[in-house]
């Protein structure tokens, strides 16, 4: 018997596609979907991508890490940012929760999507962010 080389089906091909990708511009995103495609590549975490005017569907935790910038964007529906911010226990490491290292987030929404972090990071979106029901805006996807 030989060996045959491993034939990558039509779904790990798409998945690797996507984890190589370094920008999303006008498209939703499931972050769950992101996540498992990039932990399945063996990177634990999304790193160094920009969402444009993008809408980012959950439901999902998102661990907010380092390098990580939001501008112009609406982070839920609901009248209270703070109910989309969740401090972490664990000082060193937090686990069911999709971590976002680096990336830029310009105009975009957040659907189902709640954000943990550093307390100077929660502290920060909870008066530096504005949710959708302050924008006028309401969720399309």
């Amino acid at each position: 018997m030989t060996d045959q080389p491993h034939a990558m089906s039509a779904e790990e091909a798409a998945g690797r596609a996507l984890v190589a990708r370094t920008a999303f511009d006008k498209e939703a995103v499931w972050l769950p979907s992101l996540a498992v495609q990039h932990w399945n590549a063996g990177e634990m975490f999304i790193d160094g991508k920009t969402f444009t005017d993008c809408v980012l569907e959950g439901p999902a935790v998102v661990a907010v890490m380092n390098g990580t910038v939001f501008e112009s964007c609406a982070m839920g529906t609901t009248s209270d940012v703070r109910s989309l911010l969740y401090r972490p226990v664990s000082q060193t490491k937090m686990a069911g929760v999709i971590g976002m290292s680096n990336c830029r987030f310009v105009r975009c929404r957040f659907v189902q999507v709640g954000f943990t972090g550093s307390d100077d990071l929660i502290e920060q979106l909870a008066t530096g962010v504005k949710p959708m029901s302050e924008l006028g805006e309401e969720p399309s996807a």
